[in-house]
């Protein structure tokens, strides 16, 4: 009993000039006010800040990938790729969902693409060589549920392609192919063709087709805005048939200029990347491409 009572006696004497009693309220104050404190000010200094928006956010126009990049891959390899590109567009390739396709694989498909948070905007470039073909685009489309077909029919076929849109109300892209085939081989082409039909027919202007048949993309954009329902990016080496696709921003199209005349014309539609060089490995091209893109969208603001 002695000994407890001496341990008492000592530790109610002042330790350090403070009483045993005090250290004990000094030592909760630590606890409950100060230590939440600075654990909160550890936590705020080691939380990585959000990750800035993509350029093209406060754009009317969206960035989105056109399928026949991905002409040598799957489904799932593609929407891997958009999803670290963070492109949420992609125009639908008949060998990604091909045109005889259930109900049920159609509905499989667009979770799928939902599941990445990946919108099928349009589907194409769809070839038609005949009323059937176009009668089947039509309908293949609007199993999916878009209102925008990229096609590629014979001239002959035009008067029925514009009896489909009115009857379906979509818009109806003709997709450019510069000088590597006889139809549409630049903008003024399919305008040509299309300026005393439905409204709705236009043009998907691909840049590079364009540009390979000695036409300018950025005057052509501004002449035929009323006309332009899809985009294809890319860039070339040349203004012949000779010219080639390599990675955007390496070769001869003013993209700067280009994404100053989508502003001026308040284009609204999709500008999706089409890259056909590696196309076995195209990855580092399609990241370098984008890229280079956003970076001028941002530089221009």
């Amino acid at each position: 009993m002695k000994q407890a009572h001496g341990l008492s006696h000592k530790l109610s004497k002042p330790l350090f000039g403070i009483k045993f009693n005090e250290m004990n309220r000094i030592s909760l104050f630590l606890m409950v006010v100060i230590l939440p404190v600075i654990s909160q000010m550890t936590l705020a200094q080691k939380k990585c800040p959000d990750t800035q928006q993509a350029s093209e956010t406060s754009e009317k126009f969206k960035i989105g990938m056109a399928g026949y990049t991905f002409a040598k891959f799957d489904i799932d390899k593609t929407l891997e790729t958009m999803q670290r590109m963070n492109v949420h567009y992609l125009c639908i390739k008949d060998f990604h969902l091909p045109l005889n396709s259930t109900d049920d694989q159609i509905a499989a498909f667009k979770d799928k693409l939902a599941s990445k948070e990946v919108t099928g905007y349009a589907v194409g470039p769809l070839y038609m060589k005949s009323e059937t073909e176009i009668n089947r685009a039509f309908e293949y489309a609007k199993r999916i549920g878009v209102k925008l077909i990229v096609g590629v029919p014979n001239y002959e076929l035009l008067p029925y392609v514009d009896k489909k849109v009115k009857e379906y109300g979509f818009n109806y892209a003709i997709h450019l192919h510069g000088p590597d085939i006889k139809t549409y081989p630049d903008a003024e082409d399919v305008w040509n063709h299309v300026k005393d039909l439905d409204p709705r027919i236009g043009m998907c202007l691909d840049i590079g087709h364009d540009t390979r048949n000695g036409k300018d993309p950025v005057a052509d954009l501004q002449k035929y805005q009323s006309r332009v329902f899809d985009i294809h990016i890319k860039d070339v080496t040349g203004k012949t048939k000779l010219g080639y696709s390599l990675e955007v921003g390496r070769g001869i199209i003013d993209i700067p200029a280009f994404v100053k005349m989508l502003r001026q014309v308040g284009y609204s539609g999709v500008c999706s990347l089409e890259y056909e060089k590696d196309m076995d490995n195209p990855f580092m091209g399609i990241a370098e491409s984008i890229g280079y893109f956003r970076g001028v969208i941002r530089a221009m603001k």
